[in-house]
Order: C-alpha cells, then sequence, then structure tokens
C-alpha cells in the first residue's frame, strides 16, 4: 500500500467505527407495557425493581409522547414491520395475515446483508408460527403461547421448551447476538409478556405482596362520569375488559395488577441479559436498541381494563433508545409525537438505509440526536375495527392531536368523545357530550354542538382528520364529515 493511500485510511478509520453505516439492532417489543410502568418513569410499586429499563431512559433517549395507531396486538405488530396504518395493511383483527408483498423492515435488512432473527409472539395469522419473509433464524408459538414449558417454533420445528416464556426468548436471543457479533445483525425481541393471565418467572412471584394498587379517579362509578361518556363504556364495565367483569377471573384486582408488574420485573431480567451479551461482544457502544410496548393498558380508566379504547393509558407506549455512538450517554427526552410507524424507517436509517415507498412514518433518529425535523407530525390517525369476539367495543376512527383527542364511533347512534390535554389529562369532561346522534341527526358533529368555541374546534379537528385519512388512501367519511355527494343517497 502507498503511503498517501495507507495515511487516508488511518485518518478515516475513527470515523468509520464511530459512525458506522451498517449499525447492528436490537428492537425490543414487550406486549400490553403502558407508558408510565417503569422506576425511573414514577412508578412507585417499580422504583429500584426495572433497573434496565431505567437505564435506558437514564442513559438513552425518553421518547415520552409515543403512541400506537392501533390499540391491538396484531394491527400494532403490522403498523411496526410496515410503517403503514391499520387502513393500509389490512391487519384489522388478531386473525388475519400479513400480505408477504408489503415490504418490511426485516426483508429491507436481511435484503441488504443482515442476518435477521425473530424470538417471540408474531400473532398476525391466527394460530400461525410458521417462519416468516425476512428472517434467517425464526423462534416463535402459536397465537398467544404459553408461559411455562411452552411449545415453540424453531426454524419450523415444533418442540416443548422448559421454563418461562421470557426466560426462553430471552437465552436464544442473547444466543443470536453472539453467533453473530462479527456481521451486521438484527434481533427482534417480541415477549410474550406482560399480556395476561400474567405469570411471571418464579423469582419474582412474590414480590409486592400486601401491596393494594392504584384506583385511577375515573374507576369509580360515578353517573357524572358516565352522563358524558358513550353507552358502550358503560357496559363494557361488566364485561371481561371492564373492572367489573375483570379478565373473566374471580381474582382481585390487586392480584392482577400485582403479577402485571411482577411480569414486567422478569422484563426487565431480559434487558439486562441483552445489554450483558452486547457488552461482552464489545457490540454496546454502537449498537441501536430501541424498545416499546405494543400498546397500551388501562388499569381501571373509565372503569375499564386492556386496551382497544382510544383514551391515554391504552394508546401511549414506552419507547427508549439506547446507542452511545449516536446519541451519547447523556440522558435525553423527546417531547415530539413518536408512532409505531417509526420503527422500520428508524431501523433502516439505522443500517444506512432508504425506508419503502409504502412506508408513511419516519425515522426517529434525528429527534433522538436532539434536531425536530422540519414539518415533524403534530397530529395522527386512530383506528380500531370491531371485534366479534369482544362485541362490546365499537369502531373506533379519531385523531390525537398536540392538546386534543377526538373519537367517532361509525355506526354507533351515540356520542363522540373529545378532550382537551391540557385541561384534562385524565378525560374526564367530554366536550362534544351534548352531540348526541340519534337516527335523524345527520353530518358533522358540529353541527350539534351548542358552544362556538368547541363546534369550530371539533370542525377542524374532523378537516385534519379527513385529509389524514384521504392522504394515506383512507376513507375521509370516518371523519365524520358530510360528503357533497351525500345527497345523491337519498
Amino acid at each position: 500500500m502507498h503511503r498517501r493511500s495507507f495515511l487516508q485510511t488511518l485518518a478515516a478509520a475513527p470515523a468509520l467505527q464511530a459512525q458506522p453505516s451498517r449499525r447492528n439492532i436490537v428492537f425490543v417489543l414487550t406486549d400490553d407495557h403502558r407508558y408510565d410502568f417503569a422506576g425511573a418513569l414514577g412508578h412507585p410499586w417499580l422504583k429500584g425493581h426495572t433497573p434496565n429499563l431505567d437505564r435506558m431512559v437514564n442513559q438513552g433517549v425518553n421518547f415520552r409522547n409515543a403512541f400506537v395507531t392501533s390499540s391491538l396486538c396484531s394491527p400494532s405488530r403490522a403498523s411496526i414491520m410496515t410503517s403503514q396504518y391499520m387502513h393500509q395493511h389490512r391487519i384489522s383483527d388478531n386473525f388475519s395475515q400479513l400480505d408477504p408483498r408489503l415490504p418490511t423492515f426485516a426483508q429491507m435488512l436481511r435484503g441488504s446483508g443482515y442476518r435477521t432473527g425473530f424470538f417471540g409472539k408474531w400473532h398476525m395469522g391466527g394460530t400461525g408460527d410458521d417462519p416468516q419473509p425476512g428472517f434467517d433464524h425464526w423462534l416463535s408459538f402459536r397465537g398467544q403461547g404459553e408461559y411455562q414449558n411452552p411449545e415453540i417454533n424453531r426454524n419450523g420445528a415444533r418442540q416443548r421448551g422448559s421454563g418461562n416464556m421470557t426466560d426462553i426468548l430471552t437465552a436464544e436471543t442473547v444466543k443470536f447476538i453472539k453467533e453473530n457479533a462479527a456481521r451486521p445483525f438484527c434481533a427482534y425481541l417480541s415477549h410474550k409478556a406482560v399480556h395476561s393471565p400474567f405469570l411471571p418467572p418464579d423469582r419474582h412471584a412474590r414480590l409486592f405482596e400486601n401491596m393494594s394498587a392504584p384506583r385511577p379517579r375515573t374507576m369509580l362509578y360515578k353517573e357524572e362520569y358516565y352522563s358524558q361518556w358513550p353507552e358502550w363504556v358503560r357496559r363494557r364495565r361488566f364485561t371481561r375488559h371492564g373492572v367489573d367483569g375483570m379478565l373473566d377471573s374471580d381474582e382481585p384486582f390487586d392480584t392482577h395488577y400485582r403479577r402485571y408488574c411482577q411480569s414486567l420485573c422478569g422484563i426487565d431480567d431480559s434487558l439486562g441479559q441483552v445489554f450483558e451479551q452486547l457488552e461482552a461482544s464489545r457490540l454496546l457502544n454502537d449498537t441501536l436498541v430501541v424498545y416499546m410496548g405494543d400498546n397500551g393498558y388501562m388499569w381501571g380508566e373509565h372503569g375499564l381494563i386492556d386496551k382497544r379504547a382510544m383514551y391515554e393509558s391504552s394508546i401511549r407506549v414506552p419507547m427508549f433508545a439506547h446507542c452511545p455512538a449516536l446519541f451519547g450517554r447523556q440522558p435525553r427526552t423527546v417531547d415530539a409525537m413518536a408512532l409505531n410507524l417509526d420503527i422500520a424507517p428508524t431501523l433502516l436509517d439505522a443500517a444506512g438505509l432508504k425506508p419503502a415507498s409504502t412506508m408513511v412514518g419516519r425515522s426517529l433518529l434525528p429527534l433522538a440526536q436532539g434536531n425536530t425535523p422540519e414539518n415533524w407530525r403534530k397530529e395522527f390517525l386512530y383506528e380500531y375495527a370491531w371485534e366479534q369476539d369482544f362485541p362490546y367495543t365499537p369502531s373506533i376512527a379519531g385523531i390525537r392531536t398536540e392538546r386534543h383527542s377526538l373519537m367517532n364511533y361509525p355506526g354507533v347512534w351515540d356520542i363522540g368523545e373529545l378532550y382537551d390535554h391540557q385541561q384534562d389529562p385524565e378525560q374526564v369532561r367530554n366536550l362534544i357530550a351534548g352531540a348526541r346522534l340519534g337516527p335523524r341527526m345527520r353530518g358533522r358533529y358540529a353541527n350539534h354542538i351548542q358552544n362556538e368555541e368547541t363546534r369550530r374546534l371539533t370542525d377542524s379537528l374532523q378537516d385534519r382528520m379527513a385529509r389524514l385519512l384521504q392522504d394515506t388512501g383512507g376513507d375521509p367519511r370516518l371523519a365524520g364529515k358530510t360528503s357533497p355527494d351525500d345527497k345523491f343517497a337519498y
């Protein structure tokens, strides 16, 4: 090698080492982990019990306004893989298969030379657990799977595992990282926990005994609440997804809450083992680790349990990123809206790849580095499709802005909901409670609202929602707008 070439190579080496274009990736997805459950996030029970989640908050990036665009397992997971809204990828329930023609971050990473591994809950296609496109290594299970001694599918062959599912998935992921440390890899660790019925590893099964779970204010049955909310909210209270029919179980609220927290401690152990292996492989500094929940979880808010609804505790999730080479070691909190739609573009950006033209999310890396890109979103769509298995929650089409949430319930003769998060963070006062739509009432909610300021606000939100739907190939009528063509339907 000529001396000049040698010096040029030597000078370039530190920059390449500090800023590799094909960064290793670990994406950790948990089930039903709501946004405020970690010690560093202020949860009183979990202080001192989630050191690794706390590490991501205290040494990484915390996206504290992270949301899902559909609070249900399969639709949210499809949005994570494809960076598309539910009405685009068409996974509207927990039984539909993801269209293999849709580009996913896994397919694109694998196509560019990454070694890709999937470990855990796939849950797109009913009980199917067969290996999916985009992954070199596969470990999954049917449907929701089992917590203890589960049946698993390893690269197409089913076998019985030994131990707790959280620990099994973690061990397999750690092994994958160790075996692929010499090449670019993406490990997707998709936990079963903390989905009900909650069954933590034995080592955590005695935590939080005799502690009483907090009760949110709206858990109480008060007529002053239900007179403002849709009737379906009152009725759901007595189903398996409400506090008075909780998960078809006779066990107390406190018991379920305690097991949820115990299971989350197992997740924290898992994250710690991933960090340990990355450090042992000398990859921790340059590996992008992203952690999030697939949807939130209501613990008594509005008298409800589980997710599906568009209330904050259902749609907000924890989302953290850790990569000292990219973000440094000082903590950073990002206030801008981050969505499940953004995961695929973010992981591709870390690999030096551009997102597919079908992807509507954006990379979060600039935000994580302290820069807010021009025209960053100030709103997003929320979608949920009525399920035959759980008929007490109607279809939902809504818009969440930086300040307001507007919730429409297509096909239901009932009131919608509009909340101001600055004035009413617990979402008690429905600003359009008086706009009850009956069989003879047509058009926008705004046509039936007495307060002029609220009428203008609702009208504006419906317009913004209709534009978002139209721009992404959805049906703008779901915004509750009256179409000029409606007169021809009579």
